[in-house]
């Protein structure tokens, strides 16, 4: 794992969340090729570490999948791209046997990704940068027509607003492409860069972007983008055997809109 930079290093943080809810919590998350993944790798859980901070990437899946899933339902034709796709591994759990898939990362994390779970038939890897306009040339040029649902789940917080404005409007020239991403407020990335990250290890890691409304976020794209969805992080998430101080906690995530869940239409 040394052979990863800082922020490729998170990728690893999602895993043990998804292991977690699979082993403990099936009905938030149930993930087969995440446990398999931890026979594999030399995966601990950090005992510093809080409930809520074990399963809030695990809610991030769920909330992935059940986007995925819906629009696979709505346009059982289109395609799917998850950009910074890391080791997830939505395409094993979402898959509807005849999407095309694309998964985006980093020439090393790519490498490693194909070392652990291989290449399926029909989701292609792509190494490269999420911001670069030649991952999504490529897709239009091998799919001109098809709908898109691209994903960034846990990406966008890293970066500065400059760049993902500048991402959105690549993504709205090449049209049909929806846009799903977590994102947290301003006071949600104070609490996240004091508490979320110093519990996973990654105090060092600098956060940038922020949204406070998604109708504001898509205005200054200066493009007329349709905000399909904007919905509280945990609205969706049973809390059914969580312990209180988790309850609490999402429960005030979701009632001072901390963390959300977006879904742009480009």
């Amino acid at each position: 794992m040394s052979k990863f930079g800082i922020i490729e290093d998170t990728l690893f943080i999602p895993l043990l969340g998804r292991i977690y809810a699979s082993e403990r919590y099936p009905h938030i998350l149930y993930d087969k090729s995440a446990l398999n993944l931890k026979l594999q790798l030399p995966l601990t859980e950090q005992p510093h570490q809080s409930q809520y901070a074990l399963l809030a990437s695990a809610c991030r899946a769920a909330n992935m999948d059940r986007f995925v899933r819906n629009f696979l339902t709505r346009k059982p034709d289109g395609a799917i791209v998850q950009l910074g796709c890391g080791l997830e591994t939505a395409y094993f759990r979402c898959d509807n046997g005849r999407t095309l898939w694309y998964a985006l990362d980093l020439p090393h994390v790519i490498d490693f990704r194909k070392e652990l779970l291989g290449e399926p038939e029909r989701e292609h890897l792509i190494a490269g940068d999420a911001f670069s306009e030649t991952w999504i040339h490529r897709i239009r040029t091998e799919l001109p027509h098809t709908p898109l649902l691209v994903t960034a789940g846990g990406l966008f917080h890293y970066f500065e607003e400059t760049q993902i404005l500048r991402l959105f409007r690549m993504l709205a020239a090449y049209g049909n492409i929806e846009l799903v991403f977590d994102a947290v407020s301003s006071t949600g990335l104070l609490m996240i860069q004091k508490k979320y990250m110093k519990q996973v290890g990654h105090s060092n890691v600098q956060m940038f972007f922020a949204v406070d409304t998604a109708q504001e976020l898509a205005i200054k794209t200066g493009y007329r983008l349709q905000v399909l969805t904007e919905e509280p992080f945990y609205c969706h998430i049973p809390r059914t055997g969580l312990k209180l101080s988790t309850r609490l906690n999402m429960k005030l995530s979701d009632r001072f809109s901390m963390v959300k869940m977006i879904h742009l239409q480009l």
